[in-house]
């Protein structure tokens, strides 16, 4: 299934968090938080705006963000797990 994020939104997809701290700990299933951090798979083409033109997004495709904690709606498409949110919601690009 192909999905077109409209305006600014974005799909992201959740990277996987570490199984293992940096100490050697494992972490069990049921102690793991949801990572705040994905790549982007698909983009919107831009915010329309007061005066109607398109304002291009600062993000684009295969970038790795971090966003809020919160942010974005939890989606299932093809079995896989993505989220869709606005670009207000990223907070950074990871370089």
């Amino acid at each position: 299934m192909k999905i077109r994020p409209l305006n600014d939104r974005l799909l992201v997809k959740r990277l996987a968090e570490e199984e293992v701290t940096a100490g050697g700990i494992i972490i069990p299933d049921s102690a793991k938080e949801k990572p705040a951090e994905g790549e982007i798979v698909a983009v919107g083409p831009g915010k329309v705006s007061d005066k109607g033109d398109r304002v291009a997004l600062q993000v684009s495709v295969g970038d790795r963000v971090l966003f809020s904690k919160y942010g974005g709606t939890d989606v299932k498409l093809d079995g896989e797990d993505f989220l869709i949110m606005r670009e207000d919601d990223i907070l950074g690009v990871i370089e």
